[in-house]
């Protein structure tokens, strides 16, 4: 997915920038950025490739020969940002987060008018950064450039801009899908993805940024550039999943969301029938735990983990790009507690099922380690549609999702024309669907928590939360 980070302050801020972009490092694999301005250096950028090296390590050496009142970080997915630019609107500093699906068309678009060039990557392809940033200089300021910037990509857009008059312009993608919070202390302000991001270092919050709002900030204070859109489609896989515990997205911790999802997930199983008596619940690490602690809260069994992952060497198990070595790595990882697995009925909660290519070798380490059950619920429910807003479940296919493989199987393109009900555990098509995962990955029993559970959980209407994943509407 990526996130940002940036401050514009009456002392020196680069400091700040550089740990809260560390933050963010959970959401992003492949480069992060810094950069910055001062009177007496100009523009100063950073950019370094983190798959294999934690954020801080790479930057680290960067400390001392960068400085500035005002700067910018990144964790990126993509491309190197954040770029430097030289336009009408002056030199500046731009990235981005969010997904561009037709970058193609809109790159050939502007090559077509002889007026723009980019600079090539690999493989041909474009920058998205450089290609917003080439959108945004067709109009005559930032914020008729960004409001355009933002109309013509299909996908989702939140952009982060600094100039060299010591002022930062941020915009939150026009749904609202990636959130974007404002920070104040004594001497400026910074803005941020994640909203814990900044309080460590001594910012407190003023506000979130609308969806669709663009706000122009320096130390001194904030502008609204354009108000903010009157509909929001935040994803709701921030809470499930990506966000950190400690962030807090419209009003609603996501810590706090995961322990009651797990709790509507038991209240929902006891009333439905479908509660197994089992020796421990226990949680998928690491964002699979909160969910399971409210499961087992609410459905008074003790909470255990059976197995703990390794994680001082490889943090994250999907950062090699190899599907073979993640998978390995996946393995290595797993250290089994066997006095809490051996005899034992296991049930777990994981924070979703995408593909399932490392739940088979999961389940199979439980049973190799003596397990008498392992029983699987995830916390949202069977994902239908790859993602086109952001990169959780995006593929080249959604015949990756293991759901669709599933229902391919049970009746062929048939049965996507029933989506809704394969997505249903009450129906005959959802049970059958169930039956047959956990055939083939070894579950006793498996459940996913209901569309109306998880919005439940959340907490805000059901028309300001994105759910494109489970139902395919927008």
């Amino acid at each position: 997915m990526g996130g940002f980070f940036g401050a514009v302050s009456k002392r020196d801020c680069v400091l700040d920038v550089f740990f809260g972009v560390d933050y963010h490092s959970h959401l992003g694999t492949s480069r992060a950025g810094i950069a910055s301005f001062s009177d007496d250096d100009g523009f100063q950028r950073h950019i370094h490739n983190i798959e294999n090296t934690p954020f801080r390590t790479k930057f680290e050496n960067d400390l001392d020969k960068t400085k500035g009142r005002v700067c910018i970080g990144c964790i990126s997915d993509t491309g190197p940002q954040p770029l430097l630019i030289y336009s009408h609107n002056g030199i500046y500093s731009i990235s981005i987060v969010g997904v561009i699906n037709n970058q193609a068309a809109l790159a050939q678009e502007l090559l077509d008018t002889g007026k723009v060039h980019f600079g090539a990557m690999g493989g041909g392809k474009v920058n998205a950064t450089e290609l917003v940033a080439t959108l945004i200089d067709q109009k005559k300021d930032f914020a008729e450039g960004i409001e355009y910037a933002q109309s013509r990509i299909e996908g989702s857009l939140s952009i982060l801009i600094m100039t060299d008059k010591e002022e930062l312009i941020v915009a939150r993608d026009k749904w609202g899908r990636t959130p974007v919070v404002i920070g104040k202390n004594d001497e400026g302000h910074c803005v941020s993805f994640e909203s814990f991001a900044f309080k460590k270092l001594g910012y407190s919050t003023v506000r979130e940024i609308g969806a669709g709002e663009i706000v122009k900030l320096t130390a001194e204070g904030e502008e609204v550039l354009r108000e903010p859109n009157k509909k929001m489609k935040i994803c709701s896989f921030l809470w499930t999943y990506y966000g950190y515990p400690n962030s807090t997205y419209e009003g609603v911790n996501v810590e706090v969301m995961r322990n009651k999802n797990g709790e509507i997930m038991a209240r929902d199983e006891m009333k439905n029938g479908t509660y197994k008596d089992v020796d421990f619940v226990c949680g998928v690490p690491d964002s699979g735990i909160p969910h399971a602690i409210g499961y087992a809260n609410f459905c008074d069994k003790p909470f255990a983990r059976p197995f703990i992952k390794y994680t001082p060497t490889w943090p994250r198990s999907f950062m090699p790009k190899n599907q073979n070595v993640r998978n390995h790595v996946a393995k290595m990882k797993l250290i089994p507690v066997e006095e809490l697995i051996e005899g034992k009925k296991l049930l777990f909660v994981d924070d979703s099922i995408v593909r399932g290519t490392q739940l088979r070798g999961t389940v199979n380490f439980l049973y190799d380690n003596g397990a008498e059950e392992v029983h699987m619920r995830s916390a949202c429910p069977p994902i239908m549609y790859g993602c086109k807003y952001l990169n959780f479940s995006s593929s080249t296919s959604e015949m990756d999702l293991l759901s669709r493989k599933i229902i391919m199987e049970l009746e062929g393109e048939e049965g996507f024309e029933h989506l809704e009900e394969y997505a249903s555990s009450t129906t005959e098509r959802g049970r059958k669907m169930r039956e047959l995962i956990c055939e083939k990955f070894g579950f006793k029993s498996l459940e996913f928590q209901s569309l109306d559970g998880m919005i439940e959980a959340i907490g805000l209407p059901a028309d300001c939360v994105c759910t494109y994943c489970w139902n395919g509407k927008e």
